[in-house]
Parts: C-alpha cells; structure tokens; sequence
C-alpha cells in the first residue's frame, strides 16, 4: 500500500490521471511549484524505501515511452508539458529500480536539473500564455516576431530536455543510461533512448515550431513583463552552467561521482539520437 501511495504521487500509470488533467487547468506559477515539488517527494520516498526494487526499472522505462507517446499526440502546450513531466520522472522510477550508486546519483542529478529547466519550459509558456491567451498549438504562430526573447530562452529548456550537449539534461539524464548500460539492461536502454527521441520531437520541434512559427500569423500578443524574462533568463542561465561545468552539480550527489559525459563516444551517440528525431 505504501508503494502504491508513493506511485500514484509520481504519477505512474495509469494512476497519472490527476497530473495530466490538474498540471494544466492551474496557473503557470502554481504548476512550476507543483512540477518541482510533488513528483519529486515521490521520488525521494522511493529512493528512501525502494532502492533496487526490480520492477520500478520497467515501470519507470514504460512511463519515460508513455510520456512522451501522449505529449507528441498533445494539441495543448500545458497538457503537452504536464505529459513530459511523466515521461522524465518515468527515468528516476527506473534509475531507482537499478539502485546502484550509478543510478541513484543519476536520479539526484536528474530531479536537480528537471526542476530548473521544467521551470524554464512552463515559464515559457506561461508567456505565451499571457502575452496571446492561447494555450492550442493549432491557435498559435508567428510568435517569434513578436516574442523573440522569449522563443530563445525556451529553446535553452528545450536543450536541455532534449540532452543537447553543453546543456543539463546532457549531464543529469544520461547517468541512468549509462548505469542501465553498465547493468547490461539492453531493452532499458532502448526504451529511454526512444524516450528521448520523442522528447526531441514534442519539446524541441513540435511545440516551437506551432508556438512562434506556425502558419497563424495574425496574432498581436500583449507585452511581456520584465520580471518574466529575468525569472527565464536566471533558470536558462544555471541550465547552461550545469551543461558546460557539472562539477558543483556533481558534488551535490550522495555518492561519489565517477562519470565524464563529455567523452567522443557519448557526444557521437548523442547527436545520432538529435538528427534522427530532426
């Protein structure tokens, strides 16, 4: 009972209900605080209580597929994002379940970077929001005329979702991969990778591309706050100073850290992931 408890505050299917449909109809502010915090007490008692648990490797590997599966067929932009949050913390789920230092130093750094660049993605949107008062895909466009600054610091989240190199999710998500791998967890690591193919997709190309260039040019957003720009640009900031120097965020984790993610095999393996979603 307890793990079930704990499972349905991560939202794990099916019991993610209440995250896709309560995420979306609050405000941008409170769904930032409910996307740092609630998922990620979740994780934390399971890394507490469930340490090596077999089956939450394949739970967590299933929803990072489920996740993304629904955020690409997602016409929303909160929707689309509140499916991603599934998806990222499907791979803790499974970083937990292999158990290892590896793994569970992997899941620390991936919940520390998740929290700042989910951050930048709502914010982003959260603009859009604002500035158009449209959350459809199909009813946006021609944004990026209007709300450049804004386009460009969602693209640092972007990034950093996606795991493009000298970005966070370069440095954080791929230490679960790489302890699925030391594990020799050949479908594990698929899955992911196939996770992080469709967060390139939906992330990266899809909701941009609807978002500041689709075909409705006709809209006249509002302007834009300061404060909302500098709140983006401070969490773009650390999401670019984790990409290019990890140490601080390595020396956060519980165990001590023996990973280099900037080696040729990683980057080429990376990139082959990138252009094959492009």
């Amino acid at each position: 009972l307890i793990l079930f408890g704990f499972a349905l505050n991560a939202a794990v299917p099916p019991l993610h209900g209440w995250l896709a449909d309560a995420y979306p109809e609050g405000t941008v502010t409170g769904t930032i605080f409910l996307s740092a915090f609630t998922t990620k007490t979740a994780v934390y008692a399971l890394i507490r209580g469930f340490s090596g648990l077999e089956v939450l490797i394949w739970v967590g590997a299933v929803m990072a597929v489920y996740g993304v599966v629904f955020a690409v067929l997602e016409n929303d932009i909160r929707r689309l994002l509140a499916y991603h949050i599934i998806s990222q913390v499907g791979y803790m789920v499974t970083g937990i379940g292999i158990g290892t230092a590896m793994a569970i130093n992997g899941v620390v750094a991936h919940a520390f970077a998740h929290i700042l660049y989910k951050a930048l993605v709502l914010m982003g949107a959260g603009t859009v929001l604002y500035t158009t008062g449209r959350s459809k895909l199909t009813e946006l466009g021609g944004l990026a005329r209007t709300i450049p600054f804004a386009l460009a610091l969602y693209m640092v989240g972007a990034f950093s979702i996606s795991g493009v190199p000298l970005f966070s999710g370069f440095v954080s998500r791929s230490m679960t991969i790489y302890a699925a791998e030391l594990s020799h967890m050949g479908v594990v690591v698929l899955l992911l990778n196939v996770a992080s193919v469709g967060t390139v997709l939906h992330t990266g190309l899809k909701l941009p591309y609807f978002t500041w260039f689709g075909p409705n040019r006709s809209l006249k957003p509002a302007p834009a706050p300061l404060g909302m720009y500098l709140g983006m640009a401070l969490a773009a900031g650390i999401c670019i100073a984790i990409g290019v120097y990890p140490a601080p965020l390595y020396n956060l984790l519980p165990f001590a850290v023996d990973y280099q993610p900037y080696t040729a095999i990683h980057l080429i393996e990376t990139m082959q992931l990138l252009i094959f979603a492009g």
